[in-house]
């Protein structure tokens, strides 16, 4: 979530010189990681959930695992986002440990608008012009999401009565505000075809601090007939490397049955050999390979006329 913010992006791409994750939040930016560009974000978590009424807790364990590949243009990648737990449950009567997937989601998602495609031209002769307000950062980008949840077999943090496969849909924006804010919000319908849907939203709010260092902080609330909740997180990520980036986050939510205490931290890496070696990057970096070669070719053959053009006269 915080590339976008820390160096410009370039015009006409997804693709951006600092890595672009969704961690340390849960929520899902609006842009992609860029055409061929691979992308896996990965956090270890510490949990401990109490229930007073039912007169449980448990205390645990777990890793989230995220797999992003940018394909066929800019706007679209596949996404591929899971979650296993681990942990020690204390009830009456019972005293056990337990784990299985939390969650397992395939999905894509798609830009079907981008206000920052076109930039406006610096004013030479005016400080004053170029940083006036504009009503234009309240224009979000726009991007859609389609997936499903995948259930596999007895899974202790999954109803009895959820199906294999249930559909998951999602619409997100993201707005820039200057050069360090930016605001992303998801609304999700999830598992809406089986007898628990559930209908939430995640709002984030990220805030860069200089060339390394991000902070944020956000709300999630969701409802369904069996459970409903609302629960903050807050966090930071550290830039190690373009393509490396380090976060740690803390969630809590406010209801006590049950009451629920999350630490994570996480790390987000960025393999885009693929890009620079295919796609000429518009920001003046790299050049592209392949035009290059062309040039080198295009060359010798005038130097190879020039020759014979000699030798004639």
């Amino acid at each position: 979530m915080v590339g976008f913010f820390l160096l410009s992006a370039t015009p006409y791409a997804q693709y951006t010189d600092i890595i672009n994750s969704n961690r340390p939040g849960e929520s899902m930016s609006a842009f992609s990681v860029g055409k061929a560009v691979i992308q896996a974000e990965a956090g270890l978590y510490g949990i401990k959930e109490k229930h007073d009424l039912l007169r449980y807790q448990a205390n645990g364990f777990g890793t989230e695992i995220d797999v992003r590949y940018g394909a066929f243009f800019d706007q679209f990648e596949f996404a591929l986002n899971t979650q296993y737990q681990y942990d020690w449950y204390e009830a009456p009567l019972v005293n056990d440990t337990r784990g299985g997937f939390k969650q397992i989601i395939i999905g894509a998602k798609y830009l079907i608008y981008d206000p920052f495609i076109r930039k406006e031209k610096a004013n030479i002769y005016s400080w004053k012009a170029n940083h006036k307000f504009s009503w234009k950062q309240f224009i979000p980008a726009v991007a859609v999401y389609a997936g499903f949840n995948l259930k596999l077999g007895t899974n202790p943090y999954t109803f009895p009565t959820d199906r294999t496969i249930s559909p998951k849909i999602m619409a997100i924006t993201q707005h820039h505000f200057g050069s360090k804010w930016v605001w992303v919000n998801n609304i999700i319908a999830d598992k809406y075809m089986t007898d628990y849907p559930s209908f939430g939203i995640i709002s984030t709010l990220t805030r860069g601090f200089n060339m390394r260092w991000s902070g944020f902080l956000e709300l999630q609330g969701y409802k369904s007939d069996y459970y409903a909740d609302t629960l903050f997180r807050f966090g930071a990520a550290y830039l190690i490397r373009e393509n490396i980036q380090l976060d740690a986050s803390f969630n809590k939510n406010v209801k006590e049955t049950p009451s629920i205490l999350i630490a994570n931290i996480g790390m987000s890496w960025r393999f885009d050999s693929n890009w620079e070696t295919n796609y000429k990057r518009i920001d003046g970096g790299k050049k592209d390979k392949k035009k290059d070669k062309k040039s080198k070719r295009d060359k010798g053959k005038k130097r190879k006329d020039e020759v014979e053009l000699e030798k004639t006269k």
